[in-house]
């Protein structure tokens, strides 16, 4: 992997972003909820680099911390949809018969909806909160990969060595878990770095609609929405939390595509 340029370009910026938010405290030049009205609108300048919002809240300050939003949704939510995709999964590919059909139906239900619509709906139901965002976010999001782990646990359940552990007397749990999901593992790391680019999206798009971190909280959604209203007097407020999500989703793009290239088995 490490020969894919794009790869490590991908890589170098997740380690930045995890990095930001972990130490935000420590990297934002003031506090990003720190108001100074008489400064709002202001351009970039020494003291701030990029920026006032409207309130006079340093912008890099709150990019910072925005990050931190990004990061704990992404892996809120990628993390429990791998876990009830990976049970669902693994429940219907192995078993088959009537339990295959009845969650393949329920993945083709969820399907048949657009994800980002369903998550608006299911926060604007419930309230708008970050919590209630990971909660509709996890909905559909473990339908991708149930999908993936049973296609893979039927291509594989059927080979040599997990007809030798039936023959061995092992209990279908043990089989799964430590003979069918460690072959698999490679597509669910490709489809987590993938998962993890369309939270921050899904999270951001939410957040701009005002239905994902509330007021103060800074969140680079938030901040676009924020910035709208002032596209002509003030750009910096839109464009620069603009960059942090493109930058971000394509460094979890361009990660996700040098491992697929790399755990490819069928390559050369």
């Amino acid at each position: 992997m490490f020969r894919n340029k794009l790869a490590i370009v991908g890589l170098f910026i997740i380690v930045i972003l995890v990095f930001a938010a972990v130490f935000a405290p420590y990297l934002a030049p003031s506090n990003p909820f720190e108001q100074s009205l008489k400064g709002g609108l202001n351009p970039s300048s020494q003291e701030h680099l990029l920026g006032q919002d409207k309130l006079g809240r340093d912008n890099l300050s709150r990019i910072i911390y925005g990050s931190r939003i990004s990061v704990f949704v992404g892996l809120a939510v990628v993390g429990i949809s791998l876990l009830i995709g990976t049970f669902i999964g693994s429940l219907a590919g192995y078993n088959g018969g009537w339990i295959d059909e009845l969650f393949m139906r329920i993945v083709d239900i969820l399907l048949a909806f657009p994800g980002i619509l369903l998550a608006i709906a299911l926060t604007s139901v419930l309230g708008p909160s970050l919590n209630n965002v990971i909660l509709a976010l996890c909905v559909t999001g473990w339908v991708g990969y149930a999908r993936i782990v049973r296609g893979q646990i039927l291509t594989v359940k059927e080979r040599e060595y997990i007809v030798a552990a039936r023959a061995l007397g092992a209990k279908p749990p043990r089989i799964i878990m430590h003979h069918i999901l460690p072959n698999i593992l490679s597509p669910l790391i490709v489809e987590t770095t993938f998962g993890m680019a369309a939270v921050i999206l899904s999270e951001a798009s939410l957040s701009f609609l005002g239905l994902g971190a509330q007021p103060p909280t800074p969140s680079w959604g938030s901040m676009l929405n924020e910035g709208v209203q002032f596209l002509l007097v003030a750009p910096h407020m839109t464009i620069f939390p603009g960059l942090a999500i493109m930058i971000t989703v394509l460094g979890f793009n361009f990660l996700g595509d040098g491992l697929r290239d790399t755990l490819d088995v069928r390559k050369d």
